[in-house]
This record gives structure tokens, C-alpha cells and sequence, in this order.
């Protein structure tokens, strides 16, 4: 199953693999090269399909749990000074997704969207410290009774160009659906109350809509 945000380029790399590999076929008469284009093309329509695969999963809703937004590897756990939205002290986990990550966003709790804001910007790699006020990015907070207000920060990289984001201000949303999609490499902050027990620490991969990365005691 692949993401609807993937099917233009899907059906476009696939149309230029097909060209190229019926030209070389008949253009390229040295058998060698002949074959190097046509295996590197191959490869570059599976690296695509890879990264718009979109994995059915069961999301084990909790209302004390909140889930990974996103597969890929736990980069930063600490606590820091939110200055967009809140304007105080929270608790931030990031999570970096390499281009081999599913890179779906879904929702880390269920609740009502209280803002939702696009921010152009510049295009650093999504592990450098100034990516999340720099980049490419949207600020997305959702709020239930549970845990108040939790905020997530979509990034973009030093490759994607383009954020998805689903999340409209005032919607209905539940627990592990899918929020958006961020295109070619990324990062997800979430800025969580200071009272929230964290479940996962730096170097740890998480896996999107299924595995709780917090808590509440």
C-alpha cells in the first residue's frame, strides 16, 4: 500500500524508467552501459516506491498513552523553552527519519486541533539544532482532557520540499490516523507538559502509530 501523497510521483518515475529503459535498449550499444542504466533506473523506482509505502497499522488506543508520530530514531529527550506557541517550559522528544523511514505523520492522541500553522523557511539538514526554527515546517496542536495541549512540529530536511499536513484548526481527530506526510526526509518535535512521563530515550527507534513514547502517572 502506498500514500496518496506518493501517487503522482509514483506514476511519473515509473513512466521515465520505462522511457529510459526502452531507449537504452535500443541507444546504447555497448552492452555494459546498457545494463548499468537500466538496473540504475530500476533502483531509482524502488527507492520511491520504499518511500511512499504506507503500512496498514492498528493503533492500541489509550488516552494515558501517547503514540510515536512517526517511525525513525529518538534524537532529542529534554527539557526546553517552547517559544511559538507556548511559551514556557515543556518536555521535547524529536524524532529524525532517514529516507528509508515511512514517513506518514499520524496522530499522537486523539482530540480537537486548537492551531495549526504553515511557516516557509530554508531547507538544513533535519538534525542540525537550528532546523526546527529555520526550516520548512507546520505547528499542529491538539488538545483532549487527558493531557491538555500537546504540540508536534513537522520538519522538513535538507531533501524534502514539501509538508503535508491534514490537521485543520478546530477538526475532530483521532489517535493514530493519519495526520500528514512530509516528502523526502524529516523530523518531528513534540512538546509535551513537563508532568508527562517520557518512555523512550536518545538512539531508540520508534515505530509510528503503534509504540507509546509517553505517558501520564
Amino acid at each position: 500500500m502506498f500514500h496518496k501523497e506518493g501517487y503522482r510521483i509514483i506514476m511519473n518515475t515509473f513512466i521515465l524508467v520505462a522511457l529510459v529503459t526502452v531507449l537504452a535498449e535500443y541507444k546504447i550499444f555497448i552492452e555494459w552501459v546498457k545494463i548499468l542504466v537500466q538496473i540504475s533506473v530500476l533502483v531509482m523506482l524502488i527507492l520511491v516506491l520504499q518511500f511512499f509505502r504506507n503500512p496498514k497499522r492498528t493503533t492500541p488506543k489509550n488516552e494515558k498513552n501517547l503514540i510515536a508520530p512517526v517511525d525513525g530514531k529518538v534524537v532529542i529527550v529534554e527539557e526546553v523553552f517552547e517559544k511559538e506557541y507556548f511559551k514556557d517550559k515543556r518536555l521535547q522528544v524529536s524524532i529524525f527519519m532517514s529516507p528509508l523511514n515511512v514517513h506518514v505523520t499520524r496522530y499522537i492522541m486523539s482530540g480537537i486541533v486548537n492551531f495549526s500553522k504553515y511557516h516557509p523557511g530554508r531547507y538544513l539538514v533535519a538534525w542540525h539544532p537550528k532546523s526546527s526554527e529555520l526550516n520548512e515546517r507546520t505547528t499542529i496542536v491538539v488538545e483532549n482532557k487527558r493531557f491538555g495541549e500537546v504540540l508536534y512540529r513537522q520538519i522538513a530536511g535538507a531533501v524534502a520540499r514539501r509538508i503535508v499536513n491534514y490537521a485543520e484548526e478546530g477538526s475532530q481527530v483521532v489517535q493514530g490516523e493519519d495526520a500528514g506526510f512530509i516528502k523526502f526526509g524529516s523530523r518531528v518535535d513534540i512538546f509535551l507538559p513537563l508532568k508527562t512521563q517520557i518512555d523512550v530515550q536518545v538512539n531508540d527507534l520508534v515505530k509510528g502509530g503503534i509504540q507509546t513514547i509517553a505517558h501520564l502517572p
